[in-house]
């Protein structure tokens, strides 16, 4: 089995790395929008940076391997499959976050052949639970690791539950509809918990 990436693809990838990286920074730190106000212009530009980093190499690493869990199994099915970002839905992402809230649904792995209602629903299901996968490999560095590392964990805690978490809703074209379509067990199994953890993640104490 051979992964092959085109140059849209990899341009597309990026572009959604980037914009979904600057979502959650301004959704994340409200107080970056805040203190642009009231605070020194160049102490605001290097909060942002400092957080659209940490943003990058959390929301990068969740964002890009939930992409490549699609395409691997639906390569692993016999389709021809890439990503395509949706760069409505990128400027939406960042609108909304500027707003307060994010809607982040920033495109999706395209992929034809044929295929089985259970295999559409297992090509569907491989990004979220990757996301899992990365929240609970994030988490003994988020509670064990010094200040500086524990910090970035705690937030790719905090991003791989919120993507699990969002993708799993049974609506539009996330990843929860499809799942739901194949099957309801399987389905609830996944996103109950996926869903309690995200609002936990957003909502909650912290770690």
């Amino acid at each position: 089995m051979r992964i092959r990436f085109g140059r849209r693809e990899i341009l597309d990838l990026f572009a959604a790395w980037i914009a979904l990286s600057v979502a959650f920074t301004l959704f994340l730190n409200p107080y970056l929008l805040e203190g642009a106000t009231v605070a020194p212009i160049e102490d605001v530009f290097w909060a942002f940076a400092r957080e659209l980093l940490m943003s990058l190499g959390t929301v990068g690493v969740a964002f890009v391997l939930h992409e490549l869990a699609h395409k691997v199994v639906a390569v692993r099915f016999g389709q021809v499959a890439a990503f395509r970002a949706d760069y409505g839905m990128l400027f939406l992402a960042v609108v909304s976050a500027l707003a307060g809230f994010i809607f982040a649904a920033p495109g999706a792995v395209v992929h034809r052949g044929r295929i089985t209602p259970r295999e559409s629903g297992l090509i569907a299901l491989a990004g979220p639970v990757t996301n899992l996968a990365l929240a609970a490999a994030f988490l003994p560095v988020a509670l064990l690791a010094a200040s500086t590392a524990s910090a970035v964990a705690t937030f790719g805690v905090t991003i791989n539950l919120l993507l699990a978490g969002f993708n799993m809703l049974p609506v539009g074209p996330l990843d929860g509809k499809t799942v739901l379509r194949w099957d309801r067990r399987v389905y609830a199994g996944v996103a109950i918990p996926s869903i309690v953890l995200a609002v936990a993640a957003l909502f909650g104490p912290g770690l």
